[in-house]
């Protein structure tokens, strides 16, 4: 008699093999039937029972279910094994396979002011006798450009690891005449290099197949809004609320919109609501306002949820988050957040992460979200921005065609001595791991990606070009991704032939792309901008600029701001006599 009126109160800690807390994890107890319980932020739990030993089940998603018994009076600790299938989520992930693993003593976190950049490492030459294969990861990611114009627009000088060379080349249209919707196109181009007679650059364009807008399927967004109290500056919350509105005038009646909010609490601001209901929402965001801390781990939490409960397989499920990046309650460090991100990368429902703000921005947090979320990261300086990323390339930057992307590259060791990949640098943490592996990104539909290679030419490679005799492969490039939801790896390969041609006879694109890559370099201070200046890159930038085109003129009064910022070079070249 007794026994059956004791009342035990199990309390205990479920956590993966690492020692990380596990946030949801299913709780079935014997005693309770098929009633489920829940962990916490932490991982913790305590449930009341009426036995002294119970049975405990334990289910999440991504690890083996546990099942044992338990004395209820005794303090708990589990360990879920994490599924083999779901180990490589939590490894580092590679921008680039590059020569080898840098030993280079550097920071992980690089901070400018407030602000916090991931610290990069440039890649170096490698020979193509010794290896011959490498490979980079593919994403529509753009923020380095828009957050490199706010430095230059302030006149103050960028934090060399806020460059990100791919970056800035993707803020740029190089599209290749794709028309195909089921499939990727790869265009190349081999011109002389500007800054090195003896070199070439090997530029590779591959496109993401097209999807008709109309056939585009329903969209389900969670806005995920920080109104903390460092929010509450004209280009922070002001900014998010004109885009979030003109977002949500171009809805259809089929998509659906929720917001979460965070700021001194977390909470649902909005709960789901069709596009068709305009006005509710944009009403909704009107009232929002800054104040409080920034429990940033909890907000994503909450916004996933809800997520998942108007989660459709066939549409397009998405958190966008929006903040400066500021967490400052909760968990909070990049390894921390990628891990909380991670437990939801399978689900299907995928992360866009914008950033605003200057002064406490956290690039590092929002990149390292976005790639962990499976997503994409822009940011946002302006509301001219804020149209070209949630209205004018909606479906390039929201909608998926491809997951997990990523392109090797086989070079020919007879045609090419050495190459460089240019940018797609990777950071120094991922480096030291050794178990890190190439990451695939979220590519939109239409979406051009494009990467560029310096080679140092054999010398069977300039005897063609001298003679003209182009036959033969500079290189080859196995494209690798997934489409959404699916779990098929889908390959594409490509030929790219010794179709060599001097840059100035090339396309202004190619014009274009390199005199971006020699402002990018001439930014992050590259060992490998020693050969050209400023008046070079404006030079070169002029040759391949339309005028009409507002983001192509912009980038030359960007480069005319940097080139009196940084000096043209010949002040420092003074000096040093």
């Amino acid at each position: 008699m007794l026994n059956a009126s004791s009342q035990f109160y199990l309390r205990g800690i479920v956590h993966d093999e690492r020692g990380k807390g596990l946030y949801n994890v299913k709780i079935q107890l014997y005693s309770k039937g098929i009633f489920p319980y829940y962990t916490g932020n932490s991982g913790a739990f305590g449930i009341p029972t009426n036995l002294a030993v119970d049975t405990i089940t334990l289910q999440s998603e991504g690890f083996e279910t546990l099942k044992c018994a338990v004395e209820s009076a005794k303090f708990q600790s589990f360990t879920l094994k994490m599924l083999p299938v779901n180990e490589s989520l939590y490894r580092h992930r590679l921008s680039s396979v590059t020569k080898d693993r840098l030993n280079k003593q550097h920071d992980e976190i690089y901070y400018h002011g407030g602000e916090s950049y991931s610290s990069l490492v440039e890649n170096t030459f490698v020979d193509a006798d010794k290896l011959p294969v490498t490979g980079f990861s593919m994403n529509v990611d753009r923020a380095s450009y828009s957050n490199i114009r706010r430095f230059l627009n302030i006149d103050a000088r960028v934090p060399p690891d806020a460059v990100r060379i791919e970056e800035m080349l993707n803020y740029f249209s190089f599209p290749n005449q794709n028309t195909s919707t089921s499939s990727f196109t790869c265009q190349t181009k081999l011109t002389s290099c500007p800054w090195d007679v003896n070199n070439e650059l090997l530029f590779i364009n591959l496109q993401a197949p097209i999807i008709n807008v109309e056939n585009i399927p329903p969209t389900n967004l969670v806005f995920l809004i920080d109104v903390s109290g460092s929010m509450d500056q004209p280009n922070r919350l002001p900014l998010l609320k004109s885009a979030f509105k003109q977002l949500a005038n171009n809805l259809r009646d089929q998509d659906t919109v929720g917001i979460v909010i965070y700021g001194g609490g977390v909470g649902v601001w909005l709960p789901p609501t069709s596009g068709a209901d305009k006005q509710k929402i944009n009403d909704a965001i009107e009232k929002l306002e800054a104040g409080g801390e920034t429990p940033g781990a909890a907000a994503i939490i909450t916004a996933y949820g809800l997520a998942e409960k108007i989660f459709n397989k066939n549409a397009n499920n998405r958190v966008i988050l929006a903040t400066d990046g500021d967490f400052n309650v909760g968990q909070s460090t990049e390894k921390e957040l990628e891990d909380l991100i991670g437990q939801h990368r399978q689900s299907g429902i995928f992360l866009t992460c914008i950033g605003v703000g200057m002064g406490n921005y956290k690039d590092s947090k929002l990149e390292a979200l976005a790639k962990r979320g499976n997503g994409n990261f822009a940011y946002v300086d302006n509301i001219h921005e804020a149209e070209k990323v949630l209205i004018t390339e909606f479906t390039k930057t929201l909608y998926a065609v491809a997951t997990d992307c990523y392109a090797g590259v086989t070079f020919n060791p007879q045609l090419v001595k050495q190459y460089r990949l240019i940018g797609f640098e990777n950071k120094i943490d991922a480096i030291a791991d050794t178990t890190s592996e190439l990451e695939g990104g979220e590519i939109g539909t239409g979406h051009a990606s494009m990467a560029v290679f310096e080679i140092v030419p054999t010398q069977k490679n300039i005897d063609a070009v001298n003679t003209e005799e182009k036959d033969g492969e500079v290189a080859s490039v196995k494209l690798q991704y997934r489409l959404p939801l699916q779990t098929d790896e889908l390959k594409q390969e490509f030929k790219i032939k010794n179709d060599y041609i001097d840059i100035a006879a090339a396309e202004s694109s190619a014009r274009l792309a390199t005199s971006v890559i020699m402002f990018g370099e001439l930014l992050k201070q590259s060992e490998y901008a020693k050969k050209f200046s400023w008046n070079d890159v404006e030079a070169l930038a002029k040759t391949a600029l339309n005028m009409q085109d507002y983001s192509q003129s912009e980038f030359l009064t960007l480069i005319q701001k940097a080139k009196k910022i940084y000096g043209t070079g010949k002040k420092k070249k003074r000096d040093e006599e």
